[in-house]
């Protein structure tokens, strides 16, 4: 039996933790610097996240069902 079809907001949700996850890994060292930096309040972090988020609007939500159907692994055809 396949597994159940993702809903679009389903899709994009999940997406956006992956992607979210993602970013933060590769610019890890410059959001530490940022975050460490002098002149950095608390009330910037969710404008640094709401930042990094709208890089999720460069993907189509074809090629977003891909990459999370991807990053769940290969199915099971047993």
């Amino acid at each position: 039996m396949p597994p159940p079809q993702l809903s679009d907001q389903q899709v994009a949700a999940e997406f956006t933790s992956y992607y979210l996850q993602r970013a933060t890994k590769e610019f890890a060292e410059d959001l530490d610097k940022v975050r460490s930096a002098d002149d950095f309040k608390n009330d910037a972090l969710q404008i640094l996240v709401s930042a990094l988020q709208q890089g999720t609007a460069m993907f189509f939500p074809e090629e977003q069902r891909r990459i999370v159907t991807a990053a769940a692994g290969p199915v099971d055809k047993s």
